[in-house]
Formats: C-alpha cells, sequence, structure tokens
C-alpha cells in the first residue's frame, strides 16, 4: 500500500514540474523575454550594478497574449551577477505584427535603483 501511494504521488509531482517546465519554457521562448535579456546584459548600468555575468533566473512571472499579429505581454524576469540581484521589467504591446515597449527597466535588488532600457539606444533587431 505505501509503495502505492508513493508511486501516486511521484507521478503527481512529475506532471505537475512538467507542466510547469512547459509554462515558463513558453515564456523564455517569446520575443519580448529574449530581447529583455539580451537588452539588459548588454547594458552598461546594469552590469556595473550587478557585475558581469548576469545570469537569468528561473522563476519568470507574467503573462504573453499574442494573437496572430497583436498582442500584449508584461514580464517580471528574475536577473543576478555576482554583485547582486535585480528584476527586469518589460512590458510591451504587439501591433502590425511589431512589439513596441511601454516599458523596459531593471530594479536593482539592493537599492531599489531602476536602470532604463529604453532610453539607450535599441539594437538594431529588436521586436
Amino acid at each position: 500500500m505505501p509503495v502505492g501511494c508513493f508511486s501516486v504521488a511521484l507521478l503527481f509531482l512529475l506532471f505537475v514540474g512538467s507542466v510547469v517546465a512547459i509554462v515558463f519554457s513558453g515564456i523564455k521562448s517569446t520575443d519580448v523575454y529574449k530581447q529583455a535579456i539580451a537588452r539588459a546584459t548588454a547594458d552598461p548600468g546594469v552590469i556595473d550594478a550587478l557585475g558581469s555575468p548576469i545570469k537569468e533566473g528561473f522563476l519568470v512571472s507574467g503573462n504573453t497574449n499574442v494573437n496572430g499579429a497583436s498582442g500584449e505581454s508584461n514580464l517580471a524576469i528574475p536577473i543576478s551577477g555576482p554583485a547582486g540581484k535585480g528584476t527586469i521589467y518589460a512590458s510591451a504591446i504587439k501591433s502590425l505584427g511589431q512589439w513596441n515597449y511601454t516599458g523596459l527597466v531593471v530594479e536593482i535588488g539592493q537599492t531599489h535603483k531602476r536602470i532604463d532600457l529604453l532610453q539607450k539606444s535599441a539594437p538594431s533587431n529588436s521586436p
């Protein structure tokens, strides 16, 4: 009897873990997520505050809703470096097939200082 209960509990945990992994990998594959990470890890102010290399965290929160050529995305992406932790806050709207950021900032965990990544020149391959 205990082996059967343990097996059911283990299968349930594997199922929940698989669903969580699929959801996070789906969010991490979006253009908004990739571009937010690229901009933050290349920004000199973020590198100065967190150190290098900057790594992305696992527990992304927020949502992305895409319907053809339109959509919206609001994400909070944890990042860290040797000198500290921070969070990327990305908000974007997709219109006519192109993502346009309404906000893209990195908040440094220790100081709560915000670095606006939209005030800098955007990479040429931005969404």
